[in-house]
């Protein structure tokens, strides 16, 4: 562990106040994890400040001493993006959590990075306003970690992903200077665009602290539907058939079936029947403001998924079924966690080989002898894979499991797609990020790094490769 001298607690404590100030091993254990698989890296001192200003001091003192510094946001991550690997000063952003203001007339929020994206959505939604990304973890996730990892959704299909809302940002650089990346405007042409190079950067560049989102206007009527497929790799084939069909869908969710079974088992209070035969789902929705336009959109999405092998399809006539639809999807995740151990990896593909995808890895799971469960944003090509342990020696686990994550996201490259979507490199992917770039990319990226953070550290240990 890194020695934290009591000069610099002393300096910290001065910045914060003792309240804020944390090296009990409680509070550092749980500040030292996310949600990616059961890593704890406890940082040595876990610090809240409560403003630009108080962070910009801090780093400030981590820059004199060199001193790691890890920011920390809600710790939803599933890359590891937040883990403070080299101990440490970790940067707790918990107390900047306020939304700042809802301006209706630009159609524009300004918000602090602890602000709960859920929360975010519907404060906009009751003055008539529509902020689309919507990560499964929307109840729990902040916004400041969605600028960092560019998270997406499952409506990222027709309205985009978190970039596509960041107009402007607050930022403290690890040299403990405070500026701001852009303007609040819809358009900028002027300079580089250092707004878009922080959104994504996973916190290695600088700790955001304002944030500026477009938002639109809210939509009156969705209709929802849920398709049960015979065979997965044809679930897939639809995916790309629906936009060939002229559909642009809000939300285009596949799960297959070991995804639905375990998350009914998980969440009794879901009341949906699965026939055996069933192999996939897709949950489609369409929204509008015309109920007529939305009903012929989902007559066009019926013809296109009639032409597959199908079951029955569920249309959910109130709001108790789609929330229920809903729920199902979001809660994939936490059943997949609550079964076994696993490893989740964040692939993504042009929607169009999405069924040559599916059947990679599986082959590559029998390959290397372990189970996948598969689900995601297919409408923007994200497939979820879930590794899962269950039965696997630990040797195994340990050995020839990565082998396998190299041989799918090589797979997914040669697809000309890459290795995340929207989870990020963080700490887990970084060594395998060669697959997807150059030594020359990797030495620009690194550059840049170098120049916002000559000392390295802030959230040191990220996205690289250890062998670079």
């Amino acid at each position: 562990m890194i020695q934290m001298h009591p000069e610099i607690l002393q300096k910290l404590t001065a910045v914060v106040g003792s309240s804020y100030v944390f090296i009990d091993q409680e509070t550092r254990n749980h500040y030292g994890h996310d949600e990616t698989e059961n890593f704890v890296f406890p940082p040595s001192v876990v610090v809240k400040p409560a403003n630009a200003e108080e962070i910009s001091a801090i780093l400030k003192i981590a820059n004199e001493y060199k001193i790691p510094t890890t920011p920390i946001g809600a710790r939803t991550g599933l890359s590891g993006g937040a883990l403070c690997i080299y101990e440490g000063i970790g940067l707790s952003l918990e107390r900047l959590n306020k939304i700042l203001h809802i301006d209706e007339q630009n159609l524009q929020v300004i918000v602090e990075p602890a602000v709960i994206t859920q929360v975010l959505r519907e404060a906009v939604a009751e003055k008539g306003l529509f902020y689309p990304v919507d990560p499964s973890s929307q109840g729990s996730c902040w916004i400041g970690g969605n600028v960092a990892e560019n998270s997406g959704g499952a409506r990222a299909v027709k309205y985009g992903v978190t970039k596509d809302y960041v107009l402007n940002l607050e930022v403290v650089l690890p040299s403990g200077e405070i500026i701001w990346t852009g303007a609040n405007t819809l358009k900028n042409s002027t300079g580089y665009n250092l707004t878009q190079l922080m959104v994504g950067s996973e916190g290695t560049l600088g700790v955001i602290t304002k944030v500026v989102l477009k938002l639109l206007p809210k939509n009156t009527h969705n209709v929802l539907m849920l398709v049960p497929f015979y065979n997965a790799g044809q679930a897939c084939e639809a995916v790309s058939a629906i936009f060939r069909a002229g559909v642009v869908p809000s939300a285009l969710e596949f799960m297959e079936r070991d995804a639905i079974d375990w998350t009914l088992k998980y969440n009794d209070t879901i009341n949906i029947n699965v026939n055996d035969n069933v192999q996939a789902h897709l949950l489609i929705e369409v929204d509008g403001n015309y109920s007529d336009i939305l009903m012929q959109e989902a007559e066009k999405i019926m013809g296109v998924v009639e032409q597959f092998e199908i079951d029955e399809v569920l249309f959910a006539d109130t709001e108790d079924q789609k929330n229920a639809l809903w729920k199902m999807r979001r809660s994939v995740a936490e059943a997949v966690k609550s079964n076994s151990i696993y490893k989740e990896e964040d692939t993504v593909v042009p929607r169009y080989v999405l069924p040559e995808l599916l059947r990679g890895i599986k082959s590559i799971g029998k390959k290397y002898g372990f189970q996948s469960v598969c689900y995601g944003h297919a409408g923007d090509g994200n497939l979820h894979v879930n590794i899962i342990k269950g039965e696997m020696n630990d040797a195994n686990w340990q050995i020839e499991v990565p082998k396998g994550i190299r041989e799918i996201f090589e797979l997914t490259v040669s697809l000309k797609g890459t290795l995340s979507g929207e989870h990020g490199i963080g700490f887990v992917q970084k060594n395998f990020m060669n697959i997807a770039f150059s030594k020359v990319h990797l030495e620009l990226m690194e550059r840049i790094k170098h120049v916002f953070d000559p000392n390295n550290i802030l959230n040191p240990g990220k996205i690289f490769p250890d062998n670079l």
